[in-house]
């Protein structure tokens, strides 16, 4: 798919469809766990297939699961039915020796099945762009280092950080060539704790980072969006508009109205409906209140998508999912 056409006729159009990140709610779609669905391609496939059918999206995002490629370097990870995995402990602390550190084939762990998932949901949706899912390089990081040591780090022993960081790149360098070469139309690439820095550690650890993975990957057939939820956006947002992605996508830690006007008005700026406070604690009739609110104060700016501020819960009523599409469609009519 052309994604530079992509991009600039979702400016364009006066109707504008949602972008949310949205695929484990299919879980109840299906019957299962997301023990479940983490392991099986075929499983990961439906679920997007399922969720394309049923929602009228602009893209169809795969899941948002930061656990894949910490696992693939040797992390543990904790997976329960109802929640997204996490990782415990860490493998790379201030003792050790960074040549240690081993980059890990693309495909190990859990990567292969997410391959095999997104080559599978892009034989079955072909009206609208697959994006498949992968972590940047700074949270990537941190989950292999621990996220509050790697911040200690950052002032203590940069080179460590550095030298992690240089090896977590490479790895989703690969990753994102073999989502590309599987079919994938671009990938939403979640930073969330590069949010947490400030905005000169930002730049330098994740910014100039970022940079380089998309000159590697990106292409016209090919988008990257940069996803960052951290409260910290506005502060960073030098660094972050300069990286070159395609879209950008912001949590509900920062009012997008406050954001918009900062950002290029050739790119996509997605967010930021709460997906825990609303879409999963929410009721319809709130989840369309806020729904409005946000396309009220941001749809003055035409690059301007609604989506949901980061990836919705498993277990978000479906209800307040088809209310938040329902709020857009009555909104853009």
């Amino acid at each position: 798919m052309d994604m530079c056409k992509w991009v600039a006729d979702a400016i364009a159009a006066d109707k504008k469809k949602a972008v949310p990140v949205l695929s484990f709610p299919a879980v109840q779609l299906m019957d299962i766990t997301v023990k479940d669905l983490i392991g099986s391609s075929e499983k990961q496939a439906e679920a997007m297939r399922l969720v394309a059918q049923r929602c009228n999206t602009g893209a169809s995002v795969s899941f948002m699961d930061l656990s894949v490629e910490a696992e693939a370097f040797g992390s543990e990870i904790v997976v329960s039915d109802d929640e997204v995995p996490t990782v415990v402990g860490c493998i790379v602390d201030e003792d050790s020796d960074p040549d240690d550190l081993k980059v890990p084939e693309v495909g190990a762990g859990r990567t292969g099945l997410y391959l095999d998932a997104i080559e599978k949901a892009a034989q079955e949706i072909a009206d609208r762009p697959v994006l498949a899912g992968c972590i940047g390089p700074y949270s990537l990081a941190g989950r292999l280092m621990d996220v509050s040591e790697i911040m200690i780090l950052c002032y203590e022993d940069p080179q460590l950080v550095h030298s992690v960081l240089e090896k977590a790149s490479q790895f989703i360098i690969g990753y994102a060539q073999a989502f590309k070469e599987r079919g994938a139309d671009g990938i939403v690439m979640a930073e969330p704790l590069a949010g947490l820095l400030s905005p000169n550690l930002a730049e330098e650890f994740s910014a100039a980072y970022v940079k380089r993975i998309i000159e590697a990957v990106q292409t016209d057939e090919f988008a990257v969006i940069y996803h960052n939820c951290g409260g910290g956006v506005v502060k960073t947002i030098d660094s972050i508009k300069s990286n070159g992605a395609a879209g950008y996508h912001f949590g509900n830690a920062i009012n997008m109205a406050e954001v918009l006007p900062l950002m290029p008005d050739n790119v996509l700026v997605m967010g930021n409906v709460d997906p825990a406070g609303e879409l999963r604690g929410g009721t319809p009739e709130s989840v369309a209140a806020k729904t409005a609110e946000i396309l009220q104060e941001c749809s003055k700016y035409p690059n301007f998508v609604i989506s949901t501020g980061c990836d919705v819960p498993p277990m978000s009523p479906w209800e307040n999912i088809d209310a938040f599409f329902a709020a857009v469609e009555k909104f853009y009519n």
